[in-house]
């Protein structure tokens, strides 16, 4: 019988874990995940084998994840502005556009304000990802 103890168990579990939470964040085909296996070093049989239970449980995964974040924080509104930088101690900031969203997010029974500065390019960033969002969720629906 193997003994290990349980602080490297969890360690091990929590490392193994990471993996799909990792795949579902980044919406990984059952061909990535195979390919990201076989980089860390599982062999070919592991890899397919754990690309094919991927390929059958990740639409459900992908449900339960999307429905646990909607209950978690749940959007209401959303207000959003764009600026132009006027003065600032750093030259290179001067002339550049900004983005400022105000979020009402509901969480539980209360409503939150959250406030978020973007860059520009921070901006798109978060715009391609919304788009990728609509996207998974049209997929539900």
């Amino acid at each position: 019988m193997n003994e290990i103890s349980l602080g490297p168990l969890k360690n091990i579990i929590k490392s193994i874990l990471l993996i799909p939470n990792g795949a579902l964040k980044r919406n990984l085909s059952s061909e990535q995940v195979r390919a990201d296996f076989i980089a860390l070093g599982l062999s070919e049989e592991k890899a397919s084998y754990f690309a094919e239970q991927w390929k059958l449980n990740s639409p459900t995964l992908t449900r339960l994840a999307v429905g646990q974040t909607l209950m978690i924080n749940q959007l209401i509104d959303m207000e959003w502005k764009f600026g132009v930088t006027a003065g600032s101690s750093e030259l290179e900031k001067v002339g550049s556009i900004f983005l400022q969203l105000k979020l009402v997010v509901k969480k539980g029974s209360q409503m939150d304000h959250v406030y978020v500065e973007l860059t520009l390019p921070q901006f798109y960033s978060f715009l391609h990802e919304m788009e990728r969002v609509k996207t998974s969720l049209e997929c539900f629906s």
